[in-house]
């Protein structure tokens, strides 16, 4: 008869264990839903920026905005080369079709740069055959934000209201385009290459940037999802 009990005495739990079996199973299920609602934004970021990046047009613009990027002294690093060299595919094949598009270098000074972003980018540009008259200094922009604003601005006052392009790197597309119509700027944005190395830690970056500008929302939705997980357990 102890043998037999014994089954019945271990499966009979309180109702207090239950509940905690309860609260923990719920908080999974919360978490899980939480992981799969970041994995969903991270996953689209990637396809929209791999996406965005390569489509829309490719020629007829009245002005091509190059976002700065950090420089080496006063040289320019690889990240920003890309951008300019894909500037550069668009102003000439522009040129090619007769028409006159300038472009506009956009960045300023930082603590450990020798000169301005615009500047050396300029530089970069004349040594590659862009006539001075063709290429547009803007270096006072800080920021994304900045540098899209200022950029606009400086081609409303040239009368070059248009079409504008702004070329950036492809982890930096989505932001860009985000940016952009918060502003009310139309404007297409495309991506130009990025090294394999530094792919992973740029766009990591960017998602955490994009999260933290709408903190309330996502805030919302995970607390939502978490809630939806500890309601499934107490279903029954």
């Amino acid at each position: 008869n102890l043998v037999s009990q014994q089954p019945r005495q271990t499966c009979d739990r309180s109702p207090e264990t239950r509940q905690s079996d309860d609260w923990i199973r719920g908080s999974a299920i919360g978490l899980f839903l939480v992981s799969a609602y970041i994995a969903f934004l991270f996953v689209s970021l990637l396809l929209y920026s791999v996406i965005y990046g390569r489509t829309g047009r490719r020629s007829g613009f009245d002005g091509i905005v190059v976002l700065g990027a950090g420089l080496i002294g006063s040289r320019v690093p690889p990240l920003l080369a890309s951008r300019l060299d894909r500037a550069l595919r668009l102003y000439r094949r522009d040129r090619e079709a007769g028409r006159t598009p300038v472009i506009v270098v956009s960045g300023g000074q930082g603590a450990d740069e020798d000169v301005s972003e615009a500047f050396a980018m300029r530089q970069y540009l004349l040594e590659r055959g862009v006539p001075d008259d063709d290429v547009v200094l803007e270096d006072q922009a800080t920021t994304t934000e900045e540098n899209l604003r200022y950029s606009k601005e400086l081609l409303a006052d040239r009368g070059l209201n248009g079409r504008v392009v702004a070329v950036t790197n492809n982890y930096h597309v989505f932001r860009t385009a985000v940016l952009s119509r918060n502003q009310g700027l139309r404007l297409q944005v495309i991506g130009a290459p990025t090294a394999w190395y530094f792919v992973p830690s740029a766009f990591l970056r960017e998602f955490v940037a994009l999260l933290v500008r709408n903190p309330v929302v996502h805030g919302l939705a995970c607390a939502v999802l978490m809630a939806g997980g500890l309601a499934l357990t107490q279903i029954n």
